[in-house]
Order: C-alpha cells, then sequence, then structure tokens
C-alpha cells in the first residue's frame, strides 16, 4: 500500500474522531460541561486529540526536515553557516549584555543572569533586525544599479 494513501486513511480516521468529539461536545452544551465534572472528560479527550495531531505534525516537520538535509550535503553546510551566524549573533548580544539583579512588581527578584538573559534577547533580536534591514538594503540597491 502506497504511503500517501495510508497517511489519507490516518487523517480521515483522525478527523472523524475529532468530529465525534466536537458533536458531543455541542449536544452537551456550556451550561451542562461547567455543571458536571464528568462533562468535562469530553474537552480533555478533545484536548489531548488535538495534542497528539499537534506532536504528530511536528515529529514529522523535523524528521523530513532533517532527511531533507542529510541527503543534499549543499544545504546541510548552508544550514549549519545559518546556525553559526545566528550562535554567533547570541554570544555577541551575550557578551555586550550586563545582568542587575531586579526586584519585580510582584515582590519577587530576578537574578542577574537572568536579567542578562532578557538583555542578550532583546539586543539579538535588534542585531537581526538591523542585520536584515542591511541586507534588504543592499540588494535593493544592488537590483536598481543593476538595471
Amino acid at each position: 500500500m502506497n504511503i500517501q494513501k495510508i497517511i489519507k486513511i490516518v487523517a480521515l480516521v483522525i478527523g472523524l474522531i475529532a468530529v465525534v468529539f466536537l458533536v458531543n461536545i455541542m449536544m452537551l452544551g456550556d451550561e451542562a460541561i461547567k455543571a458536571d465534572a464528568d462533562n468535562q472528560a469530553v474537552l480533555s479527550w478533545f484536548a489531548n486529540l488535538a495534542y497528539v495531531v499537534l506532536a504528530i505534525a511536528a515529529i514529522t516537520a523535523v524528521v523530513f526536515s532533517l532527511v531533507n538535509l542529510f541527503s543534499h550535503p549543499e544545504k546541510l553546510k548552508k544550514a549549519l553557516m545559518s546556525l553559526g551566524v545566528f550562535a554567533l549573533v547570541l554570544a555577541v548580544a551575550w557578551f555586550a549584555s550586563s545582568g542587575v539583579e531586579t526586584e519585580l512588581t510582584d515582590g519577587k527578584m530576578l537574578s542577574a543572569n537572568g536579567s542578562q538573559m532578557i538583555e542578550a534577547g532583546i539586543k539579538a533580536f535588534y542585531i537581526l533586525i538591523l542585520l536584515a534591514a542591511g541586507l534588504m538594503l543592499f540588494f535593493g540597491v544592488k537590483k536598481m544599479l543593476s538595471k
């Protein structure tokens, strides 16, 4: 049997199960679900089905991405170079940040390390925005000059 047919059958079965749960929830109504704890189990089953579908989708995306990367060495090289540049941006942002212990509004204390991580994240965001804007500007000007 073709893998595509199997995937279609699995998707159809999951869809039918979801429809059964949805119809059951709609037939019970909001008030019945709020009033009785036994009726809340229907929502739990529906949420669990959503988690299963999300896990299947995430695992499938990661697996097929990795298979595609490892089957094309040039794509793997580009991906690793991109990860290296991203790690460099994060390292620059980390070393450019300073951590200060700060009291939060609820009375708890934010550690110096936590403060440094937040500041590094913000600085990395700014660096990435500047890189993206600079590259768009560069290639836009290059394209205009080449015409």
